[in-house]
């Protein structure tokens, strides 16, 4: 995630370097759209793509045909699983998903998309406020997982009835959100 940081913070330093090197509108109103404009994070897709440990996740999105309804105006809250999340997988199974069941790949993406900018906060609100049981998270595929605080970490459990633990919260993107997570979840 430093590594995610750290390419942020120098795309964001080297386009305000940009930004003050030319000349600046007249209008205080168009200094501070070019401002924002330099500061945002990118889309879901743009921000996966600027830290290598999201490289496999990047590979199966653009295997699925997704990109461009990831880098769409959304808002999508995306529960990101890292390079080590897909690894835990038996062995072949990203490479048989993308060459073979573009399909499931699919389904197992769209699984780890919920509709809206849900932050952590709000998360661990509504898990709170539905108590022991958890709280059942709906995602755009149709599926359901119950995310529950254990240890103070929010912890996902998945229809197979497998966990992942959210290990980075609320990374920004100017489309939604993406919460990092250690284990892909699986619809079935």
């Amino acid at each position: 995630m430093k590594k995610l940081q750290l390419t942020l913070a120098s795309a964001v330093a080297l386009s305000l370097a940009a930004c003050a090197s030319e000349a600046p509108e007249d209008t205080a109103a168009d200094e501070t759209a070019v401002t924002e404009e330099a500061t945002a994070p990118g889309n879901i897709v743009e921000v996966a793509q600027g830290d290598e440990s999201f490289s496999t996740l990047v590979d199966a999105v653009v295997a699925a045909e997704l990109v461009e309804t990831l880098s769409g105006e959304g808002p999508f809250t995306v529960f990101a699983p890292t390079n080590k999340a897909f690894g835990k997988l038996p062995e072949g199974t990203v490479e048989n998903l993308v060459a073979n069941d573009k399909e499931t790949l699919g389904a197992i993406l769209t699984y780890h998309v919920v509709e809206g900018a849900v932050d952590a906060e709000t998360l661990i609100n509504a898990i709170n406020e539905a108590g022991d049981d958890g709280y059942t998270v709906t995602t755009v595929g149709g599926g359901t997982f119950t995310a529950a605080v254990v240890d103070g970490a929010v912890v996902l459990t998945d229809a197979a009835g497998n966990t992942s633990t959210v290990t980075t919260p609320d990374v920004q993107a100017t489309n939604g959100v993406v919460h990092v997570i250690d284990t892909v979840l699986m619809p079935q």
